[in-house]
């Protein structure tokens, strides 16, 4: 009876050793990730044409997708004529009156010189008359009020040719150089709607879905392609605090690649941040030791192109030193 308590009590200890040596000896595991990211539209339209597949590797600045966009070309013909119009406002501010009525205004002018030089010459006489009292005051008084309306009426149309000479007064001009402005403004915006039309790669990447398909309305803000940013590789892993120590910032690190065969990859510790906890308790017990708080270890490839064709999700371990 003694010699079979002293069997398993050497068994449960040999376990217990067993299990402790197993703990210690635990590999540190984890995952490859990618950052991801979502290409959206601003304006909504129709899916005309899809010019990429699942799986594609494009470059920045590849088209992804043409939309159809009618309401953008019809105001595009509406901010097209609105310029033309502002164009002309402006135009015709800037110049003035036509030849046409230039010639109306100048034989204008010239009728009223005359008519001006001939009062003149009237008032000159009826000074001679009046000084030598043949004519009455009352005459000479009527020939003087004509002298000066022919003469009031000459200096206005004189200024009036001089104002169209030099074109618009200067607030109708501010005014129609601002209509103009506007309208260009209103060109741009619709030409601006209209490379919209291209759904372009904002990064290198790699396209693992596409949402929608040709010929469905896809709306502002949503998203039409989306994938893994090809230079976005990091390595996940997650540890407890009596593991940080060993994953200092800056720090380079081996990583073994199994579905590779176990090819190394060094890569370098970039940030280190605690997991969310509930309820108080961010343990995984009994995975780690009771009350040992986990901590997410991020790690970016020290050679980024030898980390672009690592599939995403797969795993990898932190070899031991």
């Amino acid at each position: 009876m003694k010699k079979l308590i002293y069997t398993l009590t050497g068994l449960i200890l040999l376990q217990s050793c067993t299990g402790e040596n197993k703990k210690k000896e635990q590999k540190i595991e984890g995952k490859i990730e990618k950052d991801q990211i979502a290409v959206t539209t601003k304006i909504p339209g129709k899916i005309q044409k899809i010019l990429v597949q699942v799986g594609d590797n494009v470059q920045k600045g590849d088209t992804l997708l043409i939309l159809e966009l009618p309401e953008v070309d019809a105001k595009s013909v509406q901010a097209q004529g609105a310029l033309a119009s502002a164009q002309a406002q402006y135009d015709m501010a800037l110049k003035g009156a036509t030849d046409g009525q230039m010639k109306q205004l100048n034989a204008k002018v010239n009728g009223l010189k005359e008519q001006f030089e001939f009062a003149q010459k009237s008032m000159n006489r009826m000074n001679n008359l009046l000084s030598d009292s043949l004519i009455s005051q009352q005459k000479y008084d009527e020939v003087y009020a004509k002298y000066q309306g022919a003469k009031n009426q000459y200096l206005a149309a004189q200024a009036e040719l001089g104002d169209i000479e030099h074109g618009a007064r200067i607030e109708q001009q501010k005014m129609a150089l601002g209509q103009k402005e506007r309208a260009m403004g209103a060109v741009d915006e619709v030409n601006a709607a209209a490379k919209e039309r291209f759904i372009i790669a904002p990064q290198d990447m790699s396209i693992e879905n596409i949402n929608l398909q040709v010929g469905e309305l896809a709306l502002a803000g949503y998203s039409l392609v989306s994938g893994y940013i090809n230079d976005g590789t990091f390595f996940r892993i997650t540890i407890p605090e009596s593991k940080i120590i060993d994953f200092p910032k800056e720090k380079n690190i081996t990583l073994l690649i199994p579905y590779l065969q176990n090819k190394e990859i060094q890569a370098k510790v970039e940030s280190i941040k605690s997991l969310s906890s509930y309820a108080n308790i961010s343990t995984a017990y009994p995975d780690f030791e009771e009350q040992e708080t986990l901590f997410e270890v991020h790690l970016k490839p020290v050679n980024k192109e030898e980390s672009k064709e690592l599939l995403t999700k797969a795993s990898f371990i932190v070899k031991q030193n």
